[in-house]
């Protein structure tokens, strides 16, 4: 059974904008590959750390949302391991009340782009 999850990461300032698509490409490519379906994604843009890691006070923020079974995130979290890119990340498991929410707020968004459209 597929459960949705939430996974948000953080790659290092010093990337050009080419080489943060592909990191996201990638992880992305792996989410798929297990078997898993992307649900939304979002660019949260360059952000102010609350602490420095790795001698970096800043980094590039991204958000993946999608449905996938329980394996398939031990195989993504490997890969945001072994990527010297990614300074931090966090997957956490949607629970039905999240992922309704998430749904609403999407939903209001989309509204609000047409109406100043």
């Amino acid at each position: 059974m597929f459960n949705q999850y939430e996974t948000v990461f953080i790659a290092t300032p010093v990337l050009s904008e080419a080489q943060m698509k592909e990191a996201v490409e990638k992880f992305k490519g792996i989410i798929i590959e297990n078997g898993g379906e992307i649900v939304h994604e979002e660019n949260w843009g360059l952000k102010k750390l609350a602490y420095p890691i790795q001698k970096k006070s800043t980094g590039f923020y991204y958000m993946i949302e999608f449905r996938s079974e329980g394996d398939g995130i031990e195989k993504l979290e490997l890969q945001f391991r072994r990527d010297e890119r990614i300074i931090r990340f966090l997957t956490t498991k949607m629970e039905k009340y999240s992922v309704a929410y998430a749904e609403k707020k999407r939903a209001k968004v989309e509204s609000d782009k047409k109406k100043e459209a």
